[in-house]
């Protein structure tokens, strides 16, 4: 009886002093200690939003592993993929191919005809005789005319159109157009068909870049302004101060049906063009002796001429 006594008491002690602490743990939640960190910064160590220090710590010790691992792996020998992969500019042929439409070298191979093209003018030395020696034959040219010398020789341009000669815009000063910033370009093609009509109410949608160089963007924007750009697949060379009987080989060598020929009717300082204008005749008569018709930039590759 002692025993069971004594047993009933010690139960009775074990479940007070545990009811004493469940009361305790509940306060505990209810009431927290005044030392706890902010909320905040519970947050940031559950993992949510990291201290910005131990990122930092976290990504050096990343970053020298890194440099280590590259210390002991052999280089690309190409070169690094950003630099390898990076877009580069086009080269002429690209873009010609690109822009097919656009950029155009000859027209119908089909066709036994031929384009003679003057670059440069006009000027009142060389352009004059080169309008007599087409005069004389009977023959219609193009004429790549440059947009300050225009204004310096307004009537030289009346007397192309007059003559029933096509004309194509070559820039107002005949810069490189690559080197130029998008806005320098828009303004050397604009001033120039503005001049071109002022003084001959001629519109010309076709352009030749001076050195027959373009880039792209150059290319998309006279696209978007509906013009062609016309280079040439037979070049005589006569910027080079040639002989008659040097330029006459030169083009007559490669002349092909829908070649557009590039010659020049006004130069540089000090250029002599004698040889380009006293070739003319022969080049000429040889070509129509082979059943060859010289036709305007316009005609051979149809495109509309509004005066």
């Amino acid at each position: 009886m002692k025993n069971r006594k004594y047993l009933f008491g010690l139960l009775s002690t074990i479940l007070s002093v545990g009811f004493l602490f469940g009361c305790n743990d509940k306060k505990d939640e209810a009431e927290p200690d005044s030392t706890e960190e902010p909320s905040e910064q519970k947050v940031e160590n559950n993992g949510i939003n990291s201290s910005p220090r131990n990122v930092g710590y976290e990504a050096d010790k990343d970053w020298n592993n890194q440099k280590e691992v590259d210390a002991d792996t052999p280089d690309l020998k190409g070169g690094p993929e950003h630099l390898v992969r990076e877009p580069h500019p086009l080269s002429l042929a690209d873009l010609r191919k690109k822009y097919s439409h656009t950029f155009l070298l000859n027209g119908d191979r089909a066709k036994r005809e031929v384009a003679l093209t003057f670059d440069d003018g006009p000027d009142d030395k060389f352009t004059p005789q080169v309008l007599d020696a087409l005069k004389k034959a009977g023959v219609k040219a193009t004429f790549c005319v440059v947009g300050n010398r225009v204004k310096a020789h307004p009537d030289i341009l009346k007397r192309m159109i007059k003559e029933g000669h096509a004309i194509a815009n070559h820039s107002y000063s005949h810069p490189n157009f690559p080197k130029l910033k998008i806005e320098e370009f828009r303004n050397e093609i604009v001033n120039t068909d503005h001049i071109i009509h002022k003084v001959s109410g001629y519109n010309t949608s076709i352009v030749r870049p001076p050195y027959g160089s373009i880039n792209e963007e150059e290319i998309k924007w006279l696209a978007h302004k509906n013009k062609k750009i016309v280079n040439w697949d037979v070049d005589s060379l006569d910027w080079k101060g040639l002989s008659a009987e040097q330029v006459s080989t030169n083009i007559l060598a490669q002349v092909k049906p829908g070649s557009i020929i590039l010659q020049h009717s006004a130069g540089g300082e000090g250029e002599d063009l004698s040889g380009s204008v006293k070739a003319l005749p022969e080049i000429i008569n040889k070509l129509k002796g082979d059943g060859v018709k010289f036709v305007t930039i316009p005609h051979m590759l149809g495109i509309p001429v509004n005066k």
